[in-house]
């Protein structure tokens, strides 16, 4: 379930509409924009099924003239440390010309017979702005089949900060299409500030 728009009523509206911990989501969420107008907003809610126990998760992201806010808040079944169910939220504000990609990955049935403006059946919105890089790496080799040399390492660093995943079958259409909102005004964004 995925809503977004332009307001900061509408942000609100839509944390409520979640229905999960509105509340907590909603300050966290409203504290880190501060004064700060709304440009686009995304509020995204997922299941998971972890053993045997149902687990919810919610991210809002939020675009402000100057700042991309993501949050993210989980529950708890009661553990070791709390004798009763939590939940966690947190809050993490990044300044727009710090946002150094934005990967829109879109997935499409039938690509021989696509036709421009044709939903996606599943997008990932992948952003990164430098928090949490993936290092990837092997051995390095040469072409020589009997070669026994250490050719030391080769790989690939990425950034992958946050990935959402959301899907028509999943989350329905209206939720892709909103993604895909979302996507479009942050690169607008990232854009505008590289000028």
């Amino acid at each position: 379930m995925a809503k977004t728009g332009t307001t900061t009523q509408g942000l609100r509206a839509a944390i409520e509409r979640s229905g999960y911990y509105p509340a907590l989501v909603a300050e966290a969420v409203e504290a880190a924009v501060g004064g700060e107008p709304v440009a686009s907003y995304l509020v995204h809610q997922e299941t998971t099924f972890d053993s045997n126990e149902v687990r919810r998760h919610v991210t809002v992201l939020v675009l402000t003239e100057n700042r991309f806010i993501v949050s993210h808040t989980d529950e708890q079944a009661a553990d070791g440390t709390s004798p009763s169910p939590y939940a966690t939220t947190s809050t993490e504000s990044v300044k727009i010309d710090r946002i150094s990609s934005v990967v829109l990955s879109r997935v499409v049935a039938n690509p021989e017979a696509y036709t421009p403006g044709t939903l996606p059946r599943e997008v990932v919105l992948t952003i990164g702005w430098g928090a949490v890089s993936r290092i990837d790496l092997e051995p390095a080799a040469c072409g020589d089949p009997n070669c026994d040399a250490d050719h030391g390492y080769t790989g690939s660093s990425t950034a992958d900060d946050l990935s959402l995943r959301v899907s028509e079958a999943g989350d329905g259409p209206d939720t892709v299409r909103q993604t895909l909102a979302f996507a479009q005004a942050l690169s607008e964004a990232t854009a505008a500030t590289a000028r």
